[in-house]
């Protein structure tokens, strides 16, 4: 309401001051006529002259300053405005100064919603574009950045958009303006490299693969680009390499990682071990506890273990597990460890060694 209150007034100023002059009217002549006055001084340099109070010279002098003088006020008088004219100057200013504020506000009654509530333009363009197909939502920022192709963060905005609606072709264009124009990125190359493989219908070219080794260099944990490496070996036929790159992955990533389960899904299609299973106890209990104490109860179970390996080494399917478990925390002395300790205990059984080498085999590792 405050707000309204200091327009307003702004408004009243602002008319005041354009139609004040027109309000305004000349001042009265103090003490009579000024012309009258110049007349009278004339006539007393003639009683002047005639008692002899100055000369002739000086008379006619004085004569000629007044008659000047008398003649500026003539005219000034003639230029004066007519009173009437001065009344109606000064009535057009009232009613323009009381007016046009009534008269703004009754068309703002009419035609406005005093009674609508404050609606930014952000809030405006966001509700008209709901309602509005992608399609022509991503017609509209392609219109946009023709006329502004230097605008880094509408590409950054429509990639993804077009990648989702199966434009790789162009989402490939865009992912490049991104890159020009937002900079380089670990997570802008791994997408590059994602809409390249799709542009292929699934295939980590090597210019796809390029890219991802790119987002690599830049973050060696990049989970996307680590992924697409892996399949690119395992398109190659290289599944031992691509199973090592994923469980790496797995290694590093939390519990919680939501591409955990398409890393370990891809993980069994190429014979690698899937992640160390928990009893539903502990894979109860496992949900209730932070990350550190997970990590540590799993620590604890595959001590055990090896633990019970040491005591009873004919257990194929333990050291196997065991194994895998090494494996997947990353901990590849420990899993060598335990493989030499496997051969060692299941040597005088030949049956029980070659069961060993074929499950260390569909782990990745040498019979």
């Amino acid at each position: 309401m405050t707000l309204w209150f200091v327009f307003a007034l702004m408004t009243v100023a602002a008319i005041f001051a354009v139609l004040w002059p027109l309000g305004r009217r000349a001042l009265p002549q103090s003490g009579g006529s000024e012309a009258a006055v110049y007349k009278d001084q004339l006539s007393e340099i003639d009683r002047d002259v005639a008692a002899d109070m100055i000369g002739p010279t000086e008379a006619e002098a004085a004569r000629v300053e007044i008659s000047r003088r008398l003649l500026a006020a003539v005219d000034g008088e003639r230029d004066l405005p007519p009173q009437s004219n001065v009344k109606l100057r000064r009535s057009a200013a009232v009613s323009a100064l009381i007016g046009l504020p009534l008269l703004a506000v009754a068309f703002y009654l009419w035609l406005g919603s005093p009674q609508l509530g404050d609606f930014p333009l952000a809030g405006r363009s966001q509700a008209a574009d709901a309602s509005q197909p992608l399609t022509n939502l991503v017609a509209q920022v392609e219109a946009h950045l023709e006329k502004n192709p230097t605008d880094g963060r509408g590409w950054n905005v429509l990639a993804p958009v077009l990648a989702r609606l199966g434009r790789f072709d162009d989402a490939v264009s865009a992912y490049r303006n991104s890159i020009r124009y937002n900079g380089d990125g670990a997570e802008r190359r791994s997408d590059l490299g994602e809409a390249l493989a799709g542009a292929a219908g699934g295939v980590v070219t090597s210019e796809a693969k390029a890219e991802f080794e790119r987002a690599v260099a830049l973050n060696a944990d990049d989970p996307k680009a680590n992924y697409f490496l892996g399949l690119a070996a395992e398109q190659d036929g290289r599944n031992v390499d691509a199973a090592a790159i994923w469980r790496t992955m797995l290694a590093k990533a939390p519990a919680d990682a939501p591409w955990r389960p398409l890393v370990q899904a891809a993980l069994v299609r190429v014979g690698g071990p899937p992640a160390p299973a928990l009893p539903d106890g502990a894979m109860a209990a496992a949900k209730e506890m932070n990350e550190a104490d997970r990590g540590a109860m799993i620590r604890g179970m595959v001590d055990r273990l090896a633990t019970r390996l040491k005591q009873n080494g004919d257990d194929v399917e333990g050291w196997l597990r065991l194994v895998r478990a090494y494996m997947v925390m990353g901990d590849r002395d420990k899993a060598a460890s335990a493989v030499t300790d496997a051969r060692r205990a299941v040597a005088g059984d030949t049956e029980r060694l070659r069961q060993l080498n074929e499950g260390l085999k569909n782990l990745g590792l040498d019979g």
